[in-house]
């Protein structure tokens, strides 16, 4: 078979993704892997037809499809994703359809589900079958049992691919576009004092939509307008080229090649920060994806500490749960408070002038008592997982990260206090004597809650 393989990674063949393609090349010499720059040329195919053609032809006649990228941001590549957008735009569906498909990626695992269910979600949507998903950290094929994986997860691939075996829908196609919205007149008695903080908007909107509509009605709300950057009008040379130059300093290597140092300057002064996105496909543009990847200069430092954060999407959202949830973990990873997120679903614009008005006074409130809700599994087991990686074995790289997070205290383990470590250990030879066993059996539940008790007595 001829599979024609995806790469989403900008550093061609110099990447940890192409090495996993390559294996499976060699392992499997019968079949043809073609493999395709989509990243690092989805700017010529932006800008060249011939060559956005080019590639389609390839898809049209080859058998199936590999879907190859590193993880940026809880997803893939920005530019990765304006490929895809660009099938979409152009008509070019019809190449990829009854393909069989799978993804590879390439990460520590984290937010590798999301990416996966992108994949998915976009291979169907293109009329395909997609036959799974395989998630590798970087160096897991010098791990003979993670080689083994690998080969059965492929040739369960090629099986499927060849046999032309259906596969079940996970993700229902989208289904509505959200109706014009018309905005009336403010029901405030008065714009909101903003207090001296500073608010900023950062939006993809085009000129005349529902976006700029909400983004134009929701800084009407504030006394003081908020600064409003549209990234389609900054200048933004490339995407994040995973150079990982940034890791020793925080300093990316595009620094003063474009304006998004400038941009992310303006989004660490600030004390509220509000997102607009448009959905394109299923997820915002690339232009924004591309936006929060170049952010990575900043590793896995958390810039939004403290700030309050709020979306607003244009698209159906209620539709794109995938898409919902790295929007909630971005702020929660970032150690912000998502104050709430407005779309443009509700089909009555009366009613998005009371949300957006209503998202207005609890992003001051929330700023004015320094609130940020308790994190969830999304940001405690995100910040395990980054927290284990930079500890084990990426200090070295990622010296900026480890410096942070010694100093702040995120290196949690092991329990530091030897009086705690005395005490279980004692617990724990005490607990092979059957009458001291059985009696802390008996008290088991009234001695969990007692140091609440004693909370909500004094209360």
């Amino acid at each position: 078979m001829k599979i024609a393989v995806l790469n989403g990674s900008p550093k061609d063949m110099v990447s940890v993704t192409m090495q996993y393609v390559l294996y499976l090349q060699k392992k499997f010499p019968r079949h043809e892997l073609a493999i395709h720059h989509v990243s690092r040329d989805a700017k010529k195919m932006e800008k060249d037809e011939d060559a956005f053609r080019a590639l389609i032809d390839a898809v049209q006649t080859a058998d199936a499809v590999l879907w190859a990228t590193p993880v940026y941001v809880l997803l893939v590549p920005g530019p990765y994703k304006r490929f895809i957008e660009l099938v979409f735009e152009r008509g070019a569906q019809a190449a990829f359809r009854d393909k069989h498909a799978a993804a590879l990626t390439t990460s520590v695992r984290f937010f590798d589900h999301t990416a996966h269910a992108y994949l998915h979600a976009v291979s169907e949507d293109l009329g395909m079958h997609f036959a799974g998903a395989y998630s590798a950290e970087m160096y897991d094929l010098v791990k003979q049992d993670e080689r083994r994986r690998l080969t059965l997860f492929w040739e369960a691939f090629l099986q499927a691919a060849e046999e032309r075996t259906p596969t079940p829908r996970r993700f229902n196609p989208l289904t509505s576009s959200p109706p014009l919205y018309s905005p009336g007149p403010t029901q405030l008695q008065k714009p909101l004092a903003t207090g001296g903080r500073k608010i900023l908007v950062l939006s993809d909107a085009a000129p005349g939509g529902n976006l700029q509509r909400m983004v134009e009605r929701l800084c009407a709300c504030f006394a003081e307008p908020p600064e409003v950057v549209n990234l389609n009008q900054i200048k933004m040379r490339t995407g994040c080229m995973g150079c990982i130059q940034c890791a020793l300093d925080n300093v990316c290597a595009f620094r003063d090649a474009d304006d998004v140092y400038g941009v992310y300057q303006k989004l660490v002064a600030a004390d509220i920060v509000i997102e607009a996105g448009t959905v394109h496909d299923r997820y915002l543009s690339a232009r924004l994806k591309t936006f929060w990847d170049r952010g990575f200069f900043n590793n896995h430092v958390p810039i939004l500490v403290g700030k309050q954060v709020a979306f607003l999407v244009s698209g159906p959202l209620a539709q794109i749960p995938n898409l919902r949830q790295t929007l909630q973990t971005m702020p929660e990873l970032g150690q912000a408070n998502l104050a709430g997120i407005v779309t443009d679903e509700c089909g009555d614009s009366a009613r998005l002038d009371a949300l957006l008005e209503q998202l207005a006074r609890r992003l001051l409130r929330c700023a004015e008592q320094g609130y940020v809700h308790a994190p969830t599994f999304l940001a405690k087991g995100g910040h395990k997982v980054l927290r284990d990686e930079i500890w084990a074995s990426l200090r070295f790289v990622f010296h900026a990260d480890h410096k942070y997070y010694k100093e702040h205290g995120l290196y949690d383990f092991p329990r530091r206090s030897l009086g705690i470590r005395l005490t279980e250990a004692w617990y724990r030879l005490l607990l092979h004597i059957p009458g001291f066993r059985k009696e802390f059996r008996r008290r088991l539940r009234t001695e969990m809650i007692r140091p609440l008790e004693k909370v909500v007595e004094e209360a």
